[in-house]
């Protein structure tokens, strides 16, 4: 069986890569699943309703970070969207949920959990691996296929939990640095790793923002309004291959794709 995670998705040219690259990207990996993190969908900074239909029908699951909030009234709109999640170690009184089980149309389950590093991180959240260790206990047994997406600042927080669930799930997949890393690998029990899968955003840019922007507000040391660069954008992810009887990655390819507009 094959997965695709999608890299943070930036904005509105990242929304609208991912509606015109992933049907295809869909076929020629053949892929069943899809995963994407869309914490900056809403102007690089949060996620709305509204944003989200530009995925109806292309994406399977939406992971999130510590962005999930920057836009005004989406802890409401949260509740309305069962396949969308927040990070699983923020307050239990938070809305939302952490983590699912998903019904993988070629067959068999999916369950997917948000975590949310603690190194460099300026959010509130508890110890993310306390907080997995609870999680796979509670899942059922016919849960196989167990993707992580493990939101955090730190490589080495990243590889650590990556080594801390070795064949207890199926993927650590590393979100949140919006650059595409060189480390994909399957571990030696069997699951596949990332530090950073990427993003979805300009190639143009420093991060997805303005690079005339960026470099003022580094050299200024002010304040400095940041905007999206919606052009020239490039979809990163990785394909996960794994064997679905027993939850354990085969193979895991990074890819990069440059959008026709």
């Amino acid at each position: 069986m094959n997965l695709l995670f999608i890299g943070d998705v930036v904005g509105k040219g990242g929304r609208l890569a991912v509606r015109q690259l992933v049907p295809e990207l869909r076929r020629q990996y053949n892929c069943s699943f899809v995963i994407a993190n869309v914490e900056n969908v809403a102007g690089g900074a949060g996620i709305s309703a509204s944003c989200l239909t530009d995925f109806a029908g292309v994406v399977d699951v939406y992971t999130s970070g510590d962005h999930v909030w920057d836009q005004k009234g989406f802890e409401e709109e949260i509740t309305r969207f069962s396949n969308l999640l927040r990070p699983a170690n923020y307050n239990k009184k938070q809305p939302g949920k952490g983590f699912e089980v998903f019904r993988n149309s070629a067959g068999g389950e999916v369950a997917v959990i948000n975590l949310l590093g603690k190194v460099f991180m300026k959010e509130s959240s508890s110890c993310p691996f306390e907080t997995v260790e609870g999680i796979l206990a509670s899942l059922p047994p016919t849960a196989k296929t167990i993707i992580v997406d493990m939101h955090a600042e730190a490589t080495s927080e990243k590889a650590a939990m990556a080594h801390f669930l070795d064949g207890r799930v199926t993927a650590v997949i590393g979100t949140h640095t919006h650059v595409q890393t060189a480390d994909a690998t399957v571990l030696p029990k069997g699951t596949a790793f990332i530090s950073d899968v990427g993003m979805t955003g300009s190639i143009n840019s420093i991060l997805g923002r303005e690079i005339d922007a960026v470099l003022k507000k580094f050299t200024s040391g002010m304040p400095q309004k940041l905007p999206v660069v919606e052009k020239d954008i490039r979809l990163d992810a990785v394909v996960l291959s794994y064997d679905m009887a027993t939850g354990r990655a085969t193979d895991i390819k990074n890819i990069s794709v440059k959008a026709g507009f």
